[in-house]
């Protein structure tokens, strides 16, 4: 059950672009996004004055904008067999089993070849955390930046997305960002793997850091 809710909440997540935004199930406070369950909530990184769209599940929150912006917040409360596998593998392989068994199995049913690039595990992170990143062909939110107008389709791009997964008050959260500028700049592009992972890393981190939670206390799954 836990992994179904999961794959369809992430499929939407992920389906988001270019259409019109529906009505919220959480709610606005401000420039603040409330999640449904009012687990946390966290500061808007999009302006819809300038196009940007808030779109929404009972679990995952998708920002979006055409200058680079595709964010999905997602949080999920651990179901009992979640908790097991939390005992039974310990923090850090937990988060790489997430991340492999069911962020990756919702990539590789929706982009042929999603293949995971590499993760990391921070343990001084919101208590221990995991970023994974993974290379999706075709997955790109802004293909259609990159396309010269009236020209001949080019070869649908490989886009990399950093997934920041932590665990926190029994619930799982997974953030997850795409590095817009690899298939924007495709002709100019030059960064390293290394440089990628250290952009992904500094934004997962900045966005992060607009969120609070209701509850403060540690992970306690």
């Amino acid at each position: 059950m836990f992994r179904s809710v999961l794959f369809l909440s992430c499929a939407f997540g992920l389906s988001a672009i270019a259409v019109m935004a529906a009505p919220l199930i959480g709610r606005m406070d401000g420039d603040n996004y409330v999640s449904p369950t009012a687990q946390f909530r966290i500061r808007a990184p999009v302006l819809t004055e300038l196009g940007g769209t808030i779109s929404d599940t009972e679990n995952v929150v998708t920002f979006q904008d055409n200058y680079g912006t595709h964010i999905s917040v997602a949080c999920f409360p651990m179901d009992a067999s979640q908790r097991w596998e939390y005992d039974t593998r310990g923090l850090r392989d937990y988060l790489l089993f997430f991340f492999t068994d069911v962020v990756m199995a919702n990539f590789a049913s929706r982009f042929r070849g999603a293949s995971v690039e590499s993760a990391r595990f921070l343990p001084d992170l919101q208590g221990g955390a995991l970023i994974g990143y993974s290379l999706l062909p075709g997955g790109s939110h802004f293909e259609h930046l990159s396309r010269v107008l009236d020209g001949p389709p080019a070869d649908p791009a490989v886009a990399k997305r950093g997934t920041l997964i932590f665990v926190r008050d029994r619930h799982v959260y997974a953030i997850s960002i795409e590095l817009a500028e690899r298939v924007t700049q495709r002709s100019t592009y030059r960064l390293t793997k290394e440089e990628e992972d250290n952009q992904l890393s500094t934004r997962l981190t900045a966005i992060l850091e607009r969120v609070s939670f209701t509850n403060d206390r540690p992970r306690t799954p």
